[in-house]
C-alpha cells in the first residue's frame, strides 16, 4: 500500500501530464475511479497513436485499456488522426463476447455497440462491435465492407495464441490487419513479453509494452493439512525467497511420518500396505471456508465426475449455504432461464438434483454440463447467490467469475494423454480468480495437502508468477488459398515468414544446436562405458532390442485377439444369463438385464452384479470371453433403479452357489509368445553371441540403453534444427504443391473455383470437406443422414479408442465409407509431401446426431454409440453445434448442389431443437 506522500506525488505527476492526454482525462472522469499506473501508461501510449501490449495478472484491470480504445473510436479518433471511428473488441470465446457486449451497451448504449459471434449477429455495422477472434479473421479474408473505417482492434486474452487448436487465428489476424489499425493486445502475465513485443513491432510497427506484476487485491497462499490451515509463507519477504512457513513444514513432515509409521504397522509380510491417506472431506472444506468467511469459493477438481460427486457429497452431508430469500431468487432465475428446455429432457439432464444444489448455494461447472446450466451457475455465482462452485480448469480460461477464495484439491491434472503436474502458469491462472476487486480486501488460495504434495513445490508454483508464450500457428489449406487469393503466392510466403511462430523458431535454433553438440559428446562417453572385451556389444544389444520389439508386437496381437473374442461373446448374451466379470471394480458374478444393443458401437450389455451395482459393461472389462454359467429368471419390467428390486435379484445371483471368482488360474493360452519362430531364432542368436557370457553384461546393457535413448533424442533435435529455419515457408510450399495437384490452385498461382470454395470452409478438416463436396459424397441424403455423415469430420472423441464405432445402415454408411476413402487419398498425398496428416474421421457422433435429427428423445440419444457409456449433455450440445456450424457452411457453399444446400438448411432445423434451441442471451 502506498503512503499518503507517494499518492500526493503521483497526483502531482498526473496533473502535470493532463494537458498531454485530454481524451484520457475525459475517460477517467467518466469512469469515476483513479487509474492504476500501468493503466494510465498504456492509455497514454494509445492516445499518442502507438499500439500497446499490456501484460498484467488476472483481475488487475487490463480491460480498462481496451475500453479506452472504444472511447477513442467513439470520440472520433486520436489527436494524431481524426476521422477514425470504429473499434472491434475481440474475445476468445462466445461467453466472454456476450459479457463484454452487455458491459459496453450499459456504458455507451445499444445503438453504439454490436455483437457478432457464431450464434448472434446484433447491430453489426455499429461503431463498436464485440466479436470472437474467428469472426474477425473471416472478415479479413473475405474483404468485408465492415472493415472500412476500422481504427482500433482490441485483442482480449491475446495469450490464447498459444492454444494448440485455435491459437493460429490470433496470429492470422495480427498479420493481416491493415497497417492503419492500432492494435491493443491484452494478455495474462507472460515471461517473454519483450519477445512477443519485438515481434509485434516487426509486423505492426510501434508497440509499447506495459507489464504489471502487481495484484490490486493481495493474494494469500495457504495449505490445508488434515483439519489445520497454515499460511504457505510467513510474510512477503519469505514469499520472494520461496521460504515455506516453518510451522507448515514441521506439521506436514510429522503428518507424513505418522502416516508412514501407520502403514508400517499395518503392513503384511509381503510389503508395506497400510491405510491410505484420507484428506479432509469436501463438505468439511466448504463448511470450514464458510465459518472463516472465505466464501464465495471456487474449488478446482480436475475431473468432471469429481465435480458432480463433490456436489452430491455436500448435499448428502446436509450442507446449506443460502437463506430463504436467496433460495427464492435462485429458483426464479433458474425457471426464467430453462423455459426453452422440454420438460421430458430435464430429468435426463439431472435437473432436480442440480436445482437442489443451487438452492443450497452449491454447483458444479465443467464442459460436460449443458451450456444453459453452466450459464445459470455463472450468473448466480457472480451475484453471490451460489457460494461454492466445484470446477474443472476450463473455468479459469472462461467467463469472469472472481471469488474470495480458490481451493486446489490436487496439483496434478489429466491433459488428455497423461496425468501431469500443474505448471506455474496454470497455477497462477487458477489462483488468480481469488480476490474480487472493489469487494474483497484480500484473496485466498488454498492447496489441500496430501502425502504427494510437498509444500516447497507449492511455494515454487506460487512464487513463479509467469509462463512463456509459445506460438501454435501452422498454415492450413484454408489459410493457404486465402493468402494466395488475397496477396499472391510469393507475398503469402513472406507473410508466413513474418509470423510469431517463425520468429520464435529462428531464435530457438542456436540453443538447439548447442544441445545437439553436448548430446553427441555424451553419446561417445556412453559408448566407451558400453564396450565389451568379449565381442561387439552393439550387435549384441541390437538383438536384445529386436527381442523386446517382437515381444511387444506379439502382446499387442494377443490383446487384440482377446478383445475380439470378448466382443463376440458379449453379443451373444441374453436376458437372464449369469456371467462372471473377471476383473476390475465390478469383478464377480452378474446377471444380464438388457443385452447389447445391435448397431450402437461395441456391445455394452446392462448387468446387475451380486454387489447390487447396475450398469453397462464392455469388452474392456473382460480379459477372457464372457461365459454363460447358468440362467436365472429376471422379472418382466425389472426396474434396475429400484434398490429393493436390485437387492432381491442380486440375492438370486448369489443363490446360484457359483464362485465369485474363477477358480481356474493361468487359463490363458500359452501359445503365441514362447513359440513364435522369429522370437525363438532371436533368442538363439542372443545365447550364441560371445557377449552373452560377459559377467558385466547387464552393466554394459544399461550404458547401451542410455546411449540408445540419447541418440534417439539427439536425432529428434537435429531434425528440429533442420526443420525450424524457414519451416513455415517450406510447409506452405508443400501445401501449395498439394493444392495445385488437386486443382484448388492453378499452375500460374491463381485460385480456381474449387479453391474459392475451399477458402470459405472453416473447419479442421477443410480439404476433406471440400473433396466431399466436389465428389458429391453427401448428395441425395436426408436431413438426418446428412447430419450424421458430416459429423465424422468434426467430431473427436476425448480419448483414443481402438474399435471403430458403428453407423446407421444404408446411405449414411455409404457416405461415410466414401469419406474414409477420400481421407485415405488425402493422407497418402500428405505423406508424400511430408505434411502433417489430416485427422482421421471419427465415427463416434454419427448415431447420436442421427437419432437426434430424427426427433428421438434425449435419453436415447445420449446412450447411443458412446463407447465410454452415456455421453455428457454438454459434450452432445457442443458437438451438435459444431455439426450445425458445418451444415451452415454447406448451406452457403458455392461447391454444393442446390439440393444439398436445401438439405443442409433442413438438417439445421432438425438439429436445432430442444436443448440445442437454447442460445445465450445477448
Amino acid at each position: 500500500m502506498s503512503s499518503p506522500a507517494e499518492r500526493y506525488a503521483a497526483a502531482r505527476r498526473r496533473a502535470a501530464q493532463a494537458p498531454l492526454s485530454p481524451a484520457l482525462d475525459e475517460f477517467a472522469l467518466d469512469l469515476g475511479v483513479d487509474l492504476d499506473d500501468f493503466q494510465r501508461e498504456a492509455c497514454q501510449a494509445l492516445e499518442r497513436g502507438s499500439g500497446v501490449l499490456v501484460c498484467a495478472p488476472t483481475g488487475a484491470g487490463k480491460t480498462v485499456v481496451g475500453e479506452f480504445a472504444v472511447h477513442l473510436a467513439l470520440r472520433g479518433g486520436s489527436s494524431a488522426d481524426a476521422g477514425r471511428r470504429k473499434c472491434f473488441y475481440t474475445t476468445p470465446i462466445k461467453a466472454l463476447s456476450n459479457q463484454k457486449y452487455h458491459d459496453l451497451v450499459d456504458r455507451h448504449g445499444a445503438d453504439q455497440v454490436g455483437l457478432l459471434t457464431g450464434d448472434n449477429a446484433i447491430n453489426g455495422d455499429a461503431p463498436v462491435v464485440v466479436m470472437t477472434t474467428e469472426v474477425l479473421r473471416n472478415m479479413l479474408y473475405a474483404g468485408s465492407a465492415t472493415l472500412q473505417g476500422l481504427a482500433y482492434v482490441v485483442m482480449d486474452e491475446v495469450h490464447y495464441l498459444a492454444d494448440r487448436f485455435r491459437g493460429g487465428v490470433w496470429e492470422e489476424v495480427i498479420i493481416h490487419l491493415p497497417a492503419s489499425v492500432t492494435l491493443v493486445s491484452l494478455s495474462a502475465t507472460v515471461s517473454n513479453a519483450e519477445e512477443f513485443a519485438d515481434w509485434l513491432v516487426t509486423v505492426r510497427g510501434e508497440t509499447e509494452v506495459v507489464v504489471s506484476e502487481h495484484r490490486p487485491v493481495p493474494l494469500w497462499q495457504h495449505m490445508l493439512v488434515g483439519r489445520r490451515m497454515f499460511d504457505l509463507f510467513h510474510d512477503a519477504d519469505a514469499a520472494r525467497k520461496h521460504d515455506v512457513h516453518p510451522e507448515l513444514l514441521r506439521y506436514s513432515r510429522d503428518t507424513l511420518r505418522r502416516l508412514e509409521l501407520g502403514e508400517g504397522r499395518g503392513a503384511g509380510p509381503g510389503g508395506r500396505r497400510g491405510p491410505r491417506w484420507r484428506g479432509p472431506m469436501r463438505p468439511d472444506i466448504v463448511d470450514r471456508l464458510d465459518r472463516e468467511g472465505l466464501l464465495p469459493a471456487i474449488l478446482f477438481i480436475f475431473s468432471r465426475a469429481g465435480c458432480d460427486a463433490a456436489v452430491q457429497q455436500c448435499l448428502a452431508a446436509g450442507l446449506r449455504l443460502t437463506g430463504p430469500e436467496e433460495r427464492a431468487e435462485i429458483r426464479r432465475v433458474v425457471e426464467s432461464r430453462i423455459t426453452t428446455i422440454p420438460g421430458e429432457d430435464l430429468s435426463v439432464l439431472g435437473y432436480w438434483d442440480w436445482l437442489d444444489g443451487l438452492e443450497r448455494g452449491l454447483a458444479a461447472h465443467h464442459a460436460g454440463m449443458l451450456p444453459a446450466f453452466k450459464e445459470v451457475v455463472e450468473e448466480l455465482f457472480v451475484r453471490g447467490l451460489v457460494k461454492a462452485v466445484f470446477a474443472t480448469e476450463t473455468l479459469a480460461l472462461g467467463i469472469n467469475m472472481p471469488a474470495r477464495c480458490v481451493v486446489l484439491e490436487r496439483l496434478v491434472k489429466y491433459n488428455g494423454e497423461a496425468h501431469v503436474d500443474l505448471t506455474p502458469g496454470e497455477y497462477t491462472q487458477l489462483t488468480g480468480r481469488a480476490g474480487r476487486r472493489g469487494i474483497d480486501v484480500e484473496g485466498h488460495a488454498v492447496v489441500v495437502w496430501s502425502p504427494e504434495t510437498d509444500p516447497r513445490h507449492v511455494a515454487g508454483l506460487a512464487s513463479t508468477r509467469t509462463y512463456p508464450l509459445r506460438s501454435s500457428f501452422r498454415p492450413s489449406y484454408n489459410t493457404a488459398v486465402n493468402l494466395v487469393g488475397s496477396v499472391g503466392t510469393e507475398p503469402a510466403r513472406a507473410l508466413l515468414e513474418s509470423s510469431f511462430a517463425q520468429f520464435q523458431a529462428d531464435r530457438s535454433v542456436v540453443g538447439l544446436a548447442r544441445q545437439v553438440q553436448r548430446n553427441t559428446e555424451t553419446v561417445q562417453a556412453y559408448g566407451v562405458e558400453a564396450a565389451c572385451q568379449h565381442g561387439d556389444f552393439d550387435a549384441y544389444f541390437a538383438i536384445r532390442v529386436a527381442i523386446a520389439d517382437r515381444e511387444r508386437e506379439l502382446a499387442r496381437q494377443g490383446q487384440s485377439q482377446r478383445k475380439a473374442a470378448a466382443i463376440v461373446s458379449l453379443e451373444r448374451l441374453r436376458v437372464g444369463d449369469v456371467i462372471r466379470v473377471p476383473s476390475g471394480r465390478r469383478a464377480g458374478l452378474a446377471v444380464v438385464l438388457d443385452p447389447a444393443a445391435a448397431g450402437f458401437g461395441e456391445p455394452r450389455p446392462l448387468v446387475l452384479t451380486q454387489d447390487r451395482w447396475a450398469g453397462r459393461v464392455g469388452p474392456g472389462d473382460f480379459t477372457t470371453p464372457a461365459e454363460v454359467l447358468t440362467r436365472i429368471r429376471v422379472p418382466k419390467h425389472f426396474n434396475h433403479r429400484s434398490p429393493a428390486a436390485r437387492r432381491d435379484l442380486a440375492a438370486a445371483v448369489s443363490g446360484t452357489g457359483l464362485n465369485r471368482h474363477d477358480s481356474r488360474r493361468g487359463g490363458r493360452s500359452r501359445r503365441g509368445g514362447g513359440e513364435d519362430d522369429r522370437l525363438v531364432q532371436l533368442r538363439a542368436e542372443l545365447r550364441r553371441h560371445p557377449c552373452h557370457a560377459c559377467p558385466e553384461r547387464e552393466e554394459h546393457a544399461r550404458w547401451a540403453e542410455r546411449r540408445r535413448r540419447l541418440e534417439k533424442d539427439t536425432e529428434e533435435l537435429r531434425q528440429r534444427v533442420t526443420g525450424r529455419t524457414g519451416s513455415l515457408a517450406r510447409t506452405f510450399d508443400r501445401i501449395v504443391a498439394l493444392l495445385t495437384a488437386r486443382g484448388y490452385l492453378a499452375a500460374d498461382g491463381g485460385v480456381t473455383d474449387a479453391g474459392r470454395m475451399l477458402s470459405r470452409i472453416w473447419t479442421e478438416a477443410d480439404l476433406l470437406v471440400a473433396e466431399c463436396l466436389r465428389r458429391g459424397v453427401w448428395n441425395g441424403l436426408s436431413p438426418a443422414e446428412l447430419a450424421a455423415a458430416v459429423s465424422v469430420v468434426v467430431f473427436e472423441a476425448r480419448r483414443d479408442v481402438d474399435e471403430r464405432a458403428s453407423l446407421p445402415r444404408g446411405a449414411v454408411a455409404t457416405a461415410v465409407d466414401e469419406t474414409l476413402k477420400l481421407w485415405g487419398e488425402i493422407e497418402a498425398d500428405e505423406a508424400a509431401q511430408g505434411l502433417t496428416v489430416t485427422r482421421e474421421p471419427d465415427l463416434g457422433f454419427a448415431w447420436p446426431v442421427y437419432r437426434w435429427a430424427r426427433g428421438e428423445p434425449l435419453a436415447k440419444v445420449l446412450v447411443s454409440g458412446h463407447i465410454d457409456g452415456e455421453m455428457p449433455a454438454g459434450d452432445f450440445v457442443r458437438w451438435a453445434r459444431q455439426v450445425v456450424d458445418l451444415l451452415g457452411q454447406l448451406a452457403e457453399s458455392r461447391g454444393a448442389s442446390a439440393e444439398l444446400r436445401s438439405t443442409a438448411r433442413q438438417a439445421i432445423v432438425a438439429v436445432n431443437r430442444g436443448v440445442l434451441s437454447y442460445q445465450a442471451t445477448a
